[in-house]
């Protein structure tokens, strides 16, 4: 029997206080870890569930969560796992993810 993904939000925020409880237990590269694995799971599940995009929040800050969501795009994109990625038209702080074609 086939494992099935749970369906994804169409709009994720990847700040670790929107989904960890007790950040003070957490350094701040094990909260980047944390953000970049829900970037992760929520993706894969939308490729499984054939969204067409999926819209990630990575605010401004000092840019780490950004560069970091950035990087892992390429990989995915690489890889031709996604179509493409670009920062949303109305809010630079999230990047919209084109999963078709």
């Amino acid at each position: 029997m086939a494992r099935e993904l749970p369906r994804p939000a169409k709009e994720v925020d990847l700040h670790a206080d929107a989904f960890i409880q007790q950040m003070d237990e957490y350094e701040v590269e094990e909260l980047l870890g944390e953000s970049i694995d829900l970037l992760r799971a929520s993706l894969d599940a939308a490729i499984y569930w054939d969204y067409t995009e999926i819209r990630f929040i990575h605010g401004k800050g000092k840019g780490l969560l950004r560069k970091a969501v950035y990087e892992e795009l390429a990989y995915y994109k690489q890889a031709g796992a996604i179509a493409n990625y670009h920062p949303s038209y109305r809010n630079e702080d999230i990047v919209v993810v084109h999963i078709g074609l």
